[in-house]
């Protein structure tokens, strides 16, 4: 398999628990080239998803699965990867992830891309039965419904939650990718938390966002997520990106995790908050309720604020009441890795057999 890319989470998870199974994986992935000369040099962009190394690999894989990577590629780059699969008799899988690419701020230059990948590929899965209605309506394509796999490790799923009286909603800014605006809903979430007894609005932002000169660096935000600091309305945090297990540590020590996005698909976020029992308070863009049990609020429109502080009023009210969120138990993620890896499986094999009988 060509998997593109190889070494996120997401694919990574598809196989089953090493040890788990009576034998060795039936589906091999090839790693993912560096995409400098360096052999350290990291995997994006996926030198992969070129004709050139389509054609310059062509014996060493026998069906090419596309997840993500393709943000920057022009729909031409993408019809020429299509053709040169097609010269060698490779199939191509797609998992739709996202309808609409959280990092670009409009959708114009993702619906091209997938406009190219959805016709082309042998054989579509995406995460909900929702995407696959999308799906449906806009492309006339069947997409296969699979869900996502764990995130969070063994030992993190197993490990037990913090104990505490106080309440703690997190809303994470990240570098304010092109789906946040958080200014409207950290004041909704400070509102629906005021007067509340041992709350605590947790920020947490990255450092390009609030220093003067950085890529990412919004001085509005910065100025007023500082102020609600220098007022006792946030617990406000600056670093750079999370190691994983600082990561889940994090998630972990929430009760709540907000996401303040204004449109988007599916999320790894989300499900890494199942793993280690984190609720979740998302936006009902996308399909996020599908994924995962949420709480959730309105994306658009006037009524986005006064339903987000509702979504935390709820939450409080189940923390008060000592309902937790519905948390994955490792039997039951590492169960559903070997129904994720069967399943892609007889896609890939049905996949191959589609494209050899196309050409015989």
């Amino acid at each position: 398999m060509a998997s593109i890319p190889s070494g996120h989470v997401y694919v990574r998870h598809l196989s089953p628990v090493p040890g788990a199974g009576p034998g060795p994986a039936a589906v091999s992935r090839l790693a993912d080239p560096p995409a400098g000369d360096s052999p350290d040099s990291p995997w994006w962009p996926p030198r992969m998803l070129t004709a050139e190394w389509v054609r310059a690999h062509a014996a060493e894989f026998d069906v090419m699965h596309v997840h993500f990577g393709f943000d920057a590629l022009s729909p031409q780059d993408l019809r020429d990867v299509v053709t040169a699969l097609r010269e060698h008799d490779k199939p191509l899988v797609l998992t739709v992830h996202d309808l609409r690419n959280p990092h670009h701020t409009t959708a114009d230059a993702h619906d091209a891309q997938l406009a190219v990948l959805v016709d082309a590929a042998d054989h579509l899965i995406t995460l909900t039965r929702g995407a696959a209605d999308t799906i449906a309506a806009r492309w006339g394509r069947t997409a296969t419904v699979l869900p996502h796999p764990h995130v969070v490790p063994q030992a993190w799923v197993e490990r037990p939650r913090p104990t505490g009286s106080a309440f703690v909603v997190g809303l994470h800014a990240k570098s304010l990718r092109a789906n946040m605006d958080p200014v409207a809903d950290l004041d909704a979430v400070v509102t629906a938390l005021t007067g509340v007894p041992d709350a605590v609005l947790r920020v947490d932002v990255h450092t390009d966002v609030m220093t003067p000169g950085m890529r990412h660096h919004d001085p509005g935000f910065a100025a007023h997520v500082h102020d609600l600091a220098r007022r006792g309305q946030v617990d406000l945090h600056v670093h750079d990106y999370f190691t994983d297990d600082e990561l889940w540590a994090y998630l972990q020590g929430l009760d709540v995790s907000v996401l303040p996005y204004r449109f988007g698909t599916h999320s790894g976020w989300l499900e890494a908050c199942h793993d280690l029992g984190t609720w979740v308070v998302a936006p009902d863009c996308g399909f996020y309720a599908e994924q995962r049990p949420v709480l959730s609020y309105s994306a658009d429109g006037a009524e986005r604020a006064a339903t987000l502080t509702a979504a935390v009023r709820v939450a409080h009210r189940r923390h008060q009441a000592g309902l937790t969120a519905p948390r994955a138990t490792w039997p039951a993620r590492a169960a559903e890795r070997h129904e994720l890896a069967a399943a892609h499986e007889h896609v890939y094999a049905t996949a191959l057999e589609r494209r050899l009988a196309c050409t015989s």
